[in-house]
């Protein structure tokens, strides 16, 4: 019954282990985005052009990023939850 028991929990864990994989490319290609944006942004303020949209950009952005973090935490804590579940089987 344990290898049973173990085997149903394996493969949700592979699978949010891939998932936590991909938050964490998805959460630095965000970062890279956002600084990208936000070097253009000050380009555009020094540059004296109207810089309303490209800041309501960032601030999107932004917002978006600490959205992904927030998933992010709900995955590392059903990975750890899972991990727990097959330690006890």
């Amino acid at each position: 019954m344990a290898s049973a028991d173990y085997a149903n929990w394996a493969e949700p864990l592979r699978s949010e282990r891939a998932i936590l994989a991909k938050a964490d490319i998805d959460i630095e290609e965000g970062w890279k985005r956002l600084r990208g944006q936000q070097e253009l942004l000050d380009w555009l303020q020094r540059a004296g052009h109207d810089t309303e949209q490209a800041e309501r950009l960032v601030g999107l952005l932004k917002q978006t990023l600490i959205e992904w973090e927030r998933h992010r935490t709900l995955i590392v804590q059903r990975v750890a939850y899972l991990e727990e579940r097959m330690a006890s089987h």
